[in-house]
């Protein structure tokens, strides 16, 4: 009996079009085949995040891996938590945009995308209690209507302390939501904390004479984990979800070099299809602001600034 449910729960959906958000949800919960829209493509994420994001082969290797291997568990114990970090203009929010893009073909217009904005959402530090209560239910919810949800939180280092705390039980293996599979869930967390820890060791790694390529992800785990742990404007300050262990991985952005920014400059020129402008590619390249200031190694923006320098240029 059991066996031909789900075929049935879809006849059902099918034929009866007044009923169908009801029996979608229902065939959701017993069927791998339905997953509310999922439709990921790993290999085009992947083409992506090595075609598009410059300078960041740990971010490009780690999202890659751990987005594949996540996937091909059918069962997993757990959601995939990724923890983003690094300075302004690094990637972070291009690269959890091509999450949704590979996940379910439309980024944040998907209704399984969930983004929240701490200044948006949770803009008054007094009203935490009722933002964890808000913010357990809203998730729960969604969950429950789609086991696969895809929830981004962007601007870490702006949420209110101990909010996202509240996310603990359902970051776990012991957690239940009623009739959904919650652990096929995806969380990422965005933030430029660490971004100091993160930016001194590549700088050390510059002036010590090493290729950038050779930094591995162990040279940068623990001490992002700490330094965002122990940071009191990083979201995850003290929190329980680092001290439980529940984030899959710390994700470091690494800052940009001018070669770097000019790659983002020549790519967007190629949208604007000006590939050949390498007048305007030396112009932005040379206008950014870039640190330390005795070296000039890294750009203080990253490519946030580009695009408005572009139009300047052209």
């Amino acid at each position: 009996m059991l066996a031909v449910l789900p075929a049935l729960l879809l006849l059902l959906l099918l034929s009866s079009r007044p009923a169908c958000g009801v029996f979608q949800k229902l065939y959701c919960s017993f069927s791998d085949s339905c997953d509310c829209d999922f439709k990921p493509s790993i290999r085009d994420l992947e083409w992506d995040l090595y075609k598009n994001v410059f300078g960041q082969h740990l971010a490009q290797d780690l999202v890659s891996e751990e987005v594949s291997s996540f996937l091909l568990n059918k069962n997993p114990d757990r959601p995939l938590v990724l923890s983003f970090h690094g300075s302004s203009g690094t990637g972070k929010t291009l690269v959890s945009t091509m999450l949704g893009n590979h996940l379910y073909g439309s980024a944040m217009s998907s209704p399984f995308v969930h983004q929240f904005v701490p200044t948006l959402h949770f803009p008054s530090a007094e009203l935490v209690a009722q933002y964890r209560e808000e913010l357990k239910s809203w998730v729960k919810g969604n969950l429950t209507a789609c086991a696969r949800s895809v929830f981004i939180f962007d601007e870490m280092e702006k949420m209110p302390a101990g909010l996202i705390d509240v996310l603990e039980p359902f970051l776990g293996p012991s957690h239940v939501v009623f009739r959904t599979n919650y652990r096929k869930a995806i969380y990422v967390f965005i933030s430029t904390a660490g971004q100091e820890a993160i930016h001194r060791l590549v700088l050390e790694n510059r002036l010590a004479g090493r290729d950038r390529d050779e930094i591995k992800p162990s040279d940068l785990q623990e001490v992002v984990q700490q330094s965002v742990y122990s940071n009191k404007t990083s979201g995850l300050y003290l929190s329980s979800i680092i001290q439980q262990n529940l984030i899959t991985r710390f994700v470091p952005f690494l800052p940009l070099t001018r070669t770097h920014v000019e790659r983002c400059v020549r790519a967007q020129l190629c949208q604007r299809g000006s590939c050949n402008r390498d007048d305007v590619v030396e112009a932005v390249g040379g206008d950014m602001t870039y640190d330390p200031a005795e070296g000039h190694y890294f750009s203080t923006t990253g490519c946030k600034t580009v695009a408005g320098k572009i139009s300047f240029f052209l």
